[in-house]
């Protein structure tokens, strides 16, 4: 039998337009409770104010906190509609620990065959990172970067004791630098990738349910 309620909330947390419609074209189907997808907006201040925000709310007690959208890959060989899916993420305030990483990974390979999943260190920043910056990053063992997941988990567990995870997909690596986010539109497969990981992210907070010893 479960611990916790059959019913207990889940909330995916992402930054722009273009992610909140990949996730809402999604499959969504197949949720084990009410599934809240919030638009942050861009940049950290944004995430921990929206995510700090939304998780006042009572009915959101104790929910599962998941970050997600596009990041830049970091290290050699990470190409655009690669996973990244994190162990921990990092800002200069400090790091939060993320929970069920292996099943995430099992599940996003199910569901997406054939795209690369990447684990490790998920570093936050204020900015888009570039040239340089990349390898500075990289160097602190650090496999990706994005503007919110550092935020947004850091927010959530300061709202209250909750699982948190942070699953990103690749639009910008080392040989594949974007010029703007608005050409992930015209054709990068992250969009798509993105579209289809809903059912990873239900079967880890359906695995959030089960007993605990």
């Amino acid at each position: 039998m479960s611990t916790q309620p059959a019913s207990a909330p889940l909330l995916i947390a992402c930054a722009l337009g273009i992610e909140h419609l990949a996730l809402r074209s999604g499959d969504r189907g197949g949720a084990d409770g009410p599934v809240t997808v919030l638009r942050t907006g861009m940049g950290p201040k944004a995430a921990e104010r929206a995510v700090t925000r939304l998780l006042a709310d009572p009915a959101l007690d104790g929910a599962a906190v998941l970050a997600t959208g596009f990041c830049a890959g970091l290290a050699p060989g990470m190409h655009p509609g690669d996973l990244v899916v994190a162990e921990e993420t990092r800002d200069p305030r400090g790091a939060v620990p993320c929970v069920g990483t292996d099943l995430l990974v099992k599940e996003l390979v199910r569901a997406l065959p054939g795209r690369t999943v990447h684990t490790g260190p998920l570093t936050g920043s204020d900015h888009v990172v570039r040239g340089h910056e990349r390898s500075d990053l990289l160097a602190t063992g650090a496999i990706a970067v994005d503007m919110e997941s550092a935020a947004t988990l850091l927010s959530a567990v300061h709202s209250g004791e909750r699982p948190v995870a942070a699953v990103r997909v690749v639009v910008d690596a080392p040989e594949h630098e974007l010029v703007r986010i608005g050409t992930v539109r015209g054709g990068i497969s992250a969009f798509r990738v993105l579209r289809s990981v809903l059912p990873a992210f239900y079967e880890w907070h359906r695995s959030l349910l089960l007993p605990r010893r």
